[in-house]
């Protein structure tokens, strides 16, 4: 199936050619040609009564022309990186604390993949990446899965185009779509954002990390490059604001996906705010940063995990990604929209602990990305939904990256899409104080992450959480309601309850035609777990 038969029952503006665009320039002159395509309406008197008339009538059209979706994603962002969650967090987030104050902060919130690519298909497709074939990020040929005892699975190294995206469905009902950031979704150009469902793309394509560093010039084919040395998070909110003018004042609402790639990898802050928490973390640095976790990898090192919040640069990236979401805010009320637009604020997995310069701790969490306990899938998860009677609150609600498909459709007054959101389930009334009701959560890694986490499965259902290692088939269960640090395995103490979660995750797998690991050659007589026949 191709795109364009997807949606044939479309309006003409909704099938406009998508904008890649290049710059703040660029942005502006190519919203501008698509506007001069209305018809514009008679010119008015110029006397204050039609001047008033006509501010009731742009009020009503703001009205009018439904809710407003900003969907805010931070690469790499810990659970406890955020004031919100940790009063004693080292960095400093005001205003993504402040946007916690204003709406409903989840601390049960699930990135549904403990690395990028597969979080990031399931928000696009409200599908689980098992069932997807996307449970790893997604590859160039010349870089290779990781492979230790066995072979890992097979997979796919793109989302679908048979896949309808949010975007998709949010302008299939007349909504301006943008997209900006990091993709990561696909090698081809036809996997990008402008062919998924967004009239524009500013920065999004296959790679996973800005590969220049986060220092214009920045080397990306859908963004220009910046003046030397200008920073890529502030280029990135810069073009959202100038989006946001732009959307201002038209009578079709927005879906805006300002997918920033802060705090990935390469670390790197302006020297500036670097050296405010040089100083602020130099007291604070000690020889018990970091204590040792299991190495499940081929190599002699150990594996070490921080468990201190003082890396300066990465502090760095945090406040300058902090500042960018406070900028927006103010941009949102500065222009009146503030009250028509809902904001998410989540992560596409846990933050970066136990390698590549581990530069942050998700204490009291167990390790952090690339890994399936807590630290590597448990995020910040804030909605911001103005007029909804839980604002204020913090929600338990066991919410996943399948949820916000469904969710937002229903916020937005939209018809779901129950064939395409299969594994998405509908939080919106959480949002008004009630109770979602228990559900399973399941997570599939059946790789080697370069983080050091092994190939494992896993379920969550009320408290209780059993992992399962695909390697040996080996398990673990914990109970996250007095052991949030997943420290006690307590299977043994346990048979029924470890019983239950293993037939569910196993019933899960069969659902899903899950694949799992493989042996190094074919003929090997060292085998991993596999499901019975």
């Amino acid at each position: 199936m191709n795109k364009s038969s997807k949606f044939r029952s479309l309006s003409d503006s909704a099938m406009k050619r998508p904008i890649i665009a290049g710059g703040l320039a660029a942005v502006s002159l190519t919203i501008m040609g698509c506007a001069q395509e209305v018809q514009e309406p008679a010119a008015q008197p110029d006397d204050s009564a039609s001047a008033s008339a006509a501010a009731v009538q742009a009020e009503k059209a703001q009205t009018d022309r439904g809710k407003n979706i900003l969907f805010i994603l931070i690469d790499d962002l810990g659970y406890t990186d955020i004031g919100a969650y940790n009063p004693d967090t080292f960095y400093e987030t005001p205003n993504i604390d402040r946007l916690a104050k204003r709406g409903v902060q989840f601390v049960n919130g699930y990135a549904i993949s403990p690395i990028c690519s597969p979080t990031r298909a399931a928000l696009m497709a409200g599908k689980h990446p098992t069932r997807m074939a996307a449970t790893d990020w997604f590859h160039k040929p010349e870089w290779p899965h990781n492979v230790e005892r066995f072979r890992p699975a097979t997979m796919n190294e793109f989302m679908s185009l048979d896949e309808v995206t949010i975007a998709e469905s949010f302008k299939a009902n007349g909504y301006k779509t943008a997209f900006l950031g990091k993709w990561h979704l696909g090698l081809d150009e036809k996997y990008w954002p402008e062919n998924q469902g967004f009239d524009i793309n500013i920065g999004g394509h296959d790679a996973g990390m800005p590969l220049a560093g986060f220092f214009s010039p920045y080397e990306n084919p859908r963004m220009t490059d910046g003046p030397d040395g200008e920073y890529l998070t502030d280029r990135l909110t810069d073009e959202a604001l100038n989006l946001l003018d732009q959307f201002k004042d038209d009578e079709e609402p927005f879906f805006m996906y300002l997918s920033y790639y802060t705090v990935h990898i390469p670390i790197e802050a302006p020297a500036h705010i670097v050296a405010k928490y040089e100083a602020k973390g130099e007291a604070l640095r000690g020889p018990d940063d970091f204590i040792e976790e299991v190495q499940y990898r081929r190599i002699e090192e150990t594996r070490q995990v921080r468990i201190e919040q003082n890396h300066a640069a990465y502090a760095g990236m945090i406040e300058v990604m902090d500042k960018s979401v406070g900028r927006v805010m103010s941009k949102l009320e500065e222009l009146g929209i503030a009250d028509d637009t809902i904001i998410v604020f989540t992560s596409d997995n846990g933050g970066l602990s136990t390698s590549e310069g581990l530069p942050t701790s998700n204490k009291p969490l167990r390790t952090g990305k690339g890994w399936l306990y807590e630290g590597g899938v448990r995020v910040p998860l804030i909605v911001s939904a103005p007029g909804q009677s839980a604002n204020g609150t913090v929600s338990e609600a066991h919410i996943t990256s399948t949820d916000f498909y469904p969710t937002l459709l229903d916020l937005a007054g939209l018809d779901q899409n129950p064939t395409q959101h299969v594994d998405g389930v509908n939080f919106a009334k959480t949002l008004q104080g009630s109770k979602l009701g228990e559900r399973p959560l399941f997570f599939h890694y059946p790789h080697y992450s370069n983080q050091g986490g092994f190939p494992g499965g896993a379920v969550r259902l009320g408290d209780f959480k059993l992992i399962h290692n695909l390697e040996t088939g080996d398990l673990q269960l914990f109970n996250l309601a007095n052991d949030i640090g997943e420290t006690t395995d307590i299977k043994n103490e346990e048979p029924e309850k470890t019983a239950q979660l293993q037939l569910l995750l196993f019933d899960w797998y069969d659902e899903t035609n899950a694949r799992f690991l493989r042996p190094l050659t074919d003929d090997s007589d060292d085998r991993p777990w596999a499901p019975a026949p």
